[in-house]
Formats: C-alpha cells, sequence, structure tokens
C-alpha cells in the first residue's frame, strides 16, 4: 500500500528525472500529487466513428495507423508526425507537433484509441490536431486514463504534461492506503460531500461530471476549513504580542486634516477611527483598507503615520515599486508640507529626506539607514530595499517601529511581509501594528474567509468631485475607431496609458518542446516593445508616444514618469 507520506523517489514507476521536474514546482509527495487537481476536463467518454466527425468538436476514435511520417517545417521549424487513422468507415490525419519521439513509438499496424478536437482544412479535410492516444491493445474496461471517458486536464509545465499526471496518479489511486477523514462528519452530511477517500478517485479520474463538482465542492471546504483554522491561530497568536500604544491626539489630527485641499469623505473618516482604535491598543493591529483606485487610501493611511510620528515612533510606508514608493513620497510633500520629523525616502536608485518647508536633502544610503537606526526619521518610504541589502547598503534597522503600512499587500510575498514586520526594534518583545493597503475589490463575505486574519476597513465611496471610471471593451474589428477616439482625447490636451501584460515577445518555441495551449496563448500576448513600436511609428506617429517597463534603468523609468506627469509625452506604453 502507498502512503500520502510517501516520497515521490520511493514510487514504483517514477523516475530521477520527472522526481526532479516535481520538486521544481513543489510536488515531493505522494500528497503533494495528488492534492494537484485538474482545473477542468474533456469529456471524451462518447466512441465515434471516423464518419460521424464534426469539425469543431471534441472526439474519441479507434482506428488502426494506416500510414505514419514525419517531416520539418520551412516556416516555423517544427517537426510535424502525421498519422493517417482508419476505421471501418473511414479515414482522418492525426498530426503532433515537435514530437518526433512519436516516429519510434507510434508504428504502421498499430490500433490506438485517440482523443482531440476535430479540425476542418479545404485543401487537407478533416484532421485531429495534437490528440492524446492509447494503445487499445493495453487497454482493459475502467482501466482508460487519456481517452474514452471524462479526461482529467491540469496545470501544466514544459516537461510536465496532463498525460504525465494522469500516467502516474492512476496506478497510484489504485494502491493507495485508506485516507483518515478529518472533517467532521456533520459538515460532510450538511452538504451531502463525499468522504476524502471517494473524493480522491473522482476529482482524478470522475466517471460523471456530477462525481467530479462533487469532489470538487468537498475539497474546496476542506481548503475553507483548514484556512479558518490557520487564521483563528494567527489571530491567538497575535492577540498575544505586544505592541505600542498610539494614543490619537486629535486635536493634532485635526489641524492635519485641516490642511487638505479636500473635505474627507465619509469612508475615509469611518477607516481613520477604526484604525486609531486598533493602534490604541497595546497588541498589534492587522487590518486591510480597501477601496477603489482614488478613494483616497493613501490619505488615510498617512493620517495614520503622522500621528505615530507625534507619539514619537516610526512608521515605515513600503510599496513595490519605485514608481509608487516616489507617489507616496510626494503626497506626503504635497499634502503635510509642514511636517518637521522627517519622512525618508529610500529605493534602490533613491535616498533623500524631507524635513518641511520645501527643505529636501539627498543622502547616501548607508548615512540614511543610520538616521533611520536613531530614530531620527519618523517616517520612511521606500521598496523591497527596506527589507535587502542594496547596492552596499546594510538591511535598514529601526529604533521604535510602530507602524508597517503596505501598498498593493498581494504584490509581496509572505515571506516579505513577514520579513518586514518580524524584524523587531530595540525592544524584541515590541512589534508594529500592520495596515496594508488594496484597491483589489473584495466582497466582505470572502474577506472574513480568507483574510480572518485581518480586520477589514473600506473605503466605499469616491471624494465628490472625482469623476467615476468608464470601461468598455473594444472588439478588434472596432480597432480603427479606438485609435481615433485616442487622437481625438489627445488633441483635447488628455493622456493615455496604453498597458501590456508583457515587456517582450515571448521567444519562439524551442524544437522539441511540447506546444500546449498556453504556449500558444504566450506567444499572441500584446508586449510593451512591439506594441511602442506599432503606435510610435504607424498609428500615431505625429504624437509624442514613450514606453515604460520593469526592465528600464531607475532613472529612465524617473524621468519618463516626470515627462508624462509634465504633459510632455501624449501616450505611455506601459506594463502594469
Amino acid at each position: 500500500m502507498i502512503a500520502l507520506s510517501q516520497p515521490l523517489g520511493e514510487t514504483k514507476g517514477i523516475g530521477p528525472k520527472t522526481i526532479e521536474r516535481f520538486g521544481r514546482v513543489g510536488i515531493k509527495t505522494v500528497r503533494d500529487l495528488l492534492w494537484h487537481f485538474p482545473f477542468r476536463y474533456e469529456d471524451f467518454s462518447n466512441i465515434s466513428k471516423i464518419a460521424d466527425l464534426k469539425p469543431g468538436e471534441p472526439a474519441t476514435i479507434h482506428g488502426e495507423i494506416a500510414d505514419i511520417k514525419g517531416y520539418r517545417t520551412w516556416v516555423k521549424k517544427m517537426f510535424i508526425v502525421e498519422a493517417t487513422i482508419i476505421d471501418d468507415t473511414g479515414k482522418i490525419k492525426a498530426v503532433w507537433f515537435n514530437q518526433r519521439f512519436l516516429m519510434a513509438s507510434l508504428k504502421k499496424g498499430m490500433i490506438l484509441s485517440l482523443a482531440g478536437k476535430v479540425i476542418f482544412d479545404p485543401k487537407k479535410g478533416l484532421s485531429m490536431s495534437h490528440p492524446i492516444y492509447e494503445f487499445s491493445a493495453r487497454l482493459s474496461e475502467g482501466e482508460s486514463r487519456h481517452t474514452g471517458r471524462l479526461v482529467p486536464v491540469y496545470s501544466e509545465t514544459s516537461k510536465l504534461t496532463s498525460k504525465t499526471f494522469r500516467f502516474l496518479i492512476k496506478p497510484i489511486l489504485d494502491s493507495l492506503e485508506i485516507v483518515e477523514e478529518f472533517l467532521p462528519e456533520e459538515l460532510l452530511e450538511k452538504y451531502d460531500f463525499p468522504e476524502i477517500n471517494p473524493a480522491l478517485k473522482n476529482i482524478h479520474f470522475p466517471k460523471t461530471m456530477d462525481e467530479a463538482f462533487a469532489a470538487k465542492k468537498r475539497f474546496s471546504l476542506e481548503d475553507l476549513f483548514l484556512l479558518q483554522l490557520a487564521n483563528l491561530r494567527a489571530r491567538l497568536k497575535l492577540s498575544k504580542q505586544k505592541a505600542y500604544s498610539i494614543k490619537a491626539d486629535k486635536k493634532y489630527l485635526s489641524s492635519l486634516i485641516s490642511q487638505l485641499p479636500f473635505g474627507l469623505t465619509n469612508g475615509q473618516e469611518k477607516s481613520i477611527k477604526e484604525i486609531f482604535s486598533d493602534m490604541e491598543r497595546d497588541w498589534p493591529m492587522n487590518r486591510l483598507l480597501q477601496g477603489d483606485v482614488g478613494s483616497g487610501k493613501t490619505v488615510v493611511a498617512a493620517l495614520a503615520a503622522l500621528s505615530v510620528a507625534e507619539n514619537g515612533n516610526q512608521a515605515v510606508f513600503m510599496a513595490p515599486t519605485e514608481v509608487l514608493a516616489n507617489q507616496h513620497y510626494f503626497t506626503f510633500r504635497k499634502f503635510f508640507p509642514e511636517f518637521n520629523g522627517g519622512v525618508a525616502l529610500l529605493t534602490s536608485s533613491s535616498a533623500r529626506i524631507f524635513y518641511g518647508d520645501n527643505l529636501e536633502t539627498e543622502f547616501k544610503k548607508q548615512d540614511l539607514a543610520k538616521k533611520i537606526s536613531s530614530g531620527e526619521i519618523k517616517i520612511i518610504i521606500g521598496t523591497h530595499s527596506l527589507i535587502s541589502d542594496s547596492k552596499g547598503a546594510k538591511n535598514v534597522s529601526f529604533k521604535n517601529l510602530a507602524l508597517v503600512i503596505i501598498d498593493e499587500q498581494h504584490r509581496f510575498g509572505v515571506k516579505q511581509r513577514a520579513q518586514l514586520t518580524g524584524r523587531k526594534d530595540r525592544d524584541s518583545k515590541i512589534l508594529p501594528h500592520f495596515l496594508s493597503m488594496s484597491a483589489t475589490p473584495i466582497p466582505r463575505t470572502l474577506s472574513i474567509t480568507i483574510f480572518g486574519d485581518l480586520e477589514l476597513s473600506i473605503i466605499d465611496e469616491l471624494p465628490k468631485d472625482r469623476k467615476s471610471v468608464i470601461t468598455k471593451v473594444v472588439v478588434p474589428s472596432n480597432r480603427d475607431k479606438a485609435y481615433a477616439f485616442i487622437r481625438g482625447q489627445v488633441k483635447k490636451g488628455r493622456q493615455v496609458f496604453v498597458i501590456c501584460p508583457r515587456i517582450e515577445k515571448e521567444k519562439l518555441i524551442e524544437e522539441g518542446k511540447i506546444i500546449t495551449s498556453r504556449d500558444i496563448t504566450r506567444l499572441e500576448m500584446k508586449n510593451v516593445k512591439e506594441e511602442y513600436e506599432k503606435l510610435s511609428q504607424k498609428v500615431f506617429p505625429d504624437l509624442k508616444v514613450e514606453m515604460l517597463h520593469g526592465k528600464m534603468k531607475a532613472k529612465e523609468k524617473n524621468e519618463t514618469m516626470k515627462k508624462f506627469s509634465e504633459g510632455k509625452i501624449d501616450i505611455l506604453v506601459s506594463t502594469s
């Protein structure tokens, strides 16, 4: 019998290279492999005759290899394997890309079961593109893995295909020891979910979609159950920690708010009360501030940081990019110009301090780190430079860190968050309060479940004079109309962002690599460099078009953002 804890290296049928590939994606034990669930299923349960096949539909056929050949395409330099499959009603081509090894394993006269999508070419007729196959001679009823059934499809890598997962998981399930159920029986009965042992078999090799859905729901319940337990443990652990008690000076806070060129919304005022109430306690706050872009999250966080500084403690404001860190720094300068407790900006390319009254000084990073460590600087804004060595600057330490603010929490890893919040100041028994901000909409019921260790503050309204965001989808046939709209907006003095998911085009698939649908999607993705060339040279040669992406040097990025903010760029092509 096979145990869940058994390392894959001790499992029959899995070689060293496959074990190494699994290790790269964090799959090291039998449990890891079995909990790598399929994300969808292909319905190849109906066996069709070749004469009955229809273009565009998935199908499974049984047939004999009448002919097989391999050749290389001149255009894309790919090796093609092409087999002619026949049954008693007709014939069809089966085509595979970059799988030269099939020439050794597939031979004329073999009987196969093939499953895949049927496509039609006016010149070549019907064919099956990249079908999965099994040798019919090896199949017995109920033992099929890849054809003639609901076939699981898994998240893949270039070397770990769904076929590999199916090939290994099926015999493991057949020899698996009885797994102990840990979910409460009343929960399973309440929702009519299967027990863990049949659920494991049904999620990988279901006979019907109903079985698959029931198994997926059961494991989703398991995830939420464990997550809730982890959240309760985190809350309990945090409640036993110590933090600085930050007393709110209402008179000082009112004076700060009076400096703002706008009034606070009800959502901002409510969030401020919740945050300050948490910080008055002597155990760490753990709160998520959620609101749309432009709702005023930064101002709320800044008021919290300023109050911490007024109490004589330090606050850290951490952003995922230099561009965002600079924006937060200039927000402090713009809205709170009289604050003289020291606002520092520390990134890979900048080290400066704003002392109020337009007084700003640049420093060497080591010198700035010393000022932070001594407690002279009360508010520190930065990127990963705050928690990692950067061009000779040592890790920053703090004298009395009382508040950590992280912008766009989802763009930081768990380890990075722990590294910053867990870094104790000189009083090793005290941890800082923690405030994360996100513009990602999070429904309250979902936040209670997933972010159960966080209290939630929501700014659910925009400032009075803020215009609403209009979102529209433009189909490819209307692209020229969209370009005309952009040109019209620029002529009115407005500016445009064009956002692409990639910096440059994905490299062509190398020979021998199995091509997946994900590879095709990546090859078709828009990228900044090509889009910039097209827009600047062909579409808008008369406009000022620039590009911005993460591989540019910090100085170039800052200069580009400065030009854009000054209105010297009409269209900025950028990554997110």
